[in-house]
């Protein structure tokens, strides 16, 4: 049976080969190959992706991606569409289900929203309850940062608090909705916020939402 992981990889795949090489993305700085780069540097290079987190690797990160961004677009859709090496964790299906459901939705919604003509994607409860149940378990790291209080609301009242502050914003959407705004997309995400106005305006502009 196929995962959520594997579903939404082969969809950014197809996105990806869709909209080409130099289409723009959610990702600041970032087109659609780099975007792409990323993805396989992530899950094929551990040696250079922990540049992302730790200073002294970003540097040979930096290198890495370089090389994998001056490949041919071609095989970079196919290294996405192929997956890991045969012997990475990342081919056990519960590393792959943990490590790249948000992973692999969340850039496939960078790239998707970031064209001009989107439109909103409708999703299944159960993938909506999958992305939600990950969303409990990070909601603080994502939101650790955040100059205000932060409260993430389903629209059936299931919450949970990202950030402990005052004065609380309430942001209330859907779970796939809520995952874009923790995860820095706040202006591309479709939530509704409530609260303070200054604070909701600090929120929406803030850049500390996210890893």
């Amino acid at each position: 049976m196929s995962t959520f992981a594997k579903r939404e990889r082969l969809l950014l795949a197809d996105l990806l080969e869709t909209v080409g090489p130099d289409a723009e993305t959610l990702c600041e700085g970032w087109r659609a190959r780099d975007l792409a780069a990323h993805v396989i540097v992530r899950e094929r290079r551990p040696d250079a992706a922990g540049g992302a987190l730790i200073k002294q690797l970003a540097p040979r990160l930096e290198k890495v991606m370089g090389e994998y961004t001056a490949k041919p677009y071609e095989e970079l859709i196919h290294l996405i569409r192929t997956g890991p090496p045969r012997f990475s964790p990342f081919q056990l299906k519960q590393v792959d289900e943990a490590a790249n459901i948000v992973e692999f939705y969340v850039h496939t919604e960078d790239v998707r929203r970031a064209q001009p003509d989107w439109s909103p994607r409708e999703l299944d409860p159960v993938f909506q309850d999958a992305l939600w149940s990950r969303l409990e378990r990070t909601a603080r790291l994502m939101g650790r940062g955040v100059p205000t209080g932060l409260v993430l609301r389903r629209p059936d009242g299931q919450t949970v608090v990202a950030h402990r502050g005052t004065p609380v914003v309430t942001v209330t959407g859907e779970p796939a909705e809520l995952l874009m705004f923790a995860y820095g997309r706040q202006r591309a995400a479709k939530v509704e916020l409530d609260g303070d106005a200054e604070a909701i305006t600090t929120l929406h502009e803030s850049r500390r939402l996210g890893i």
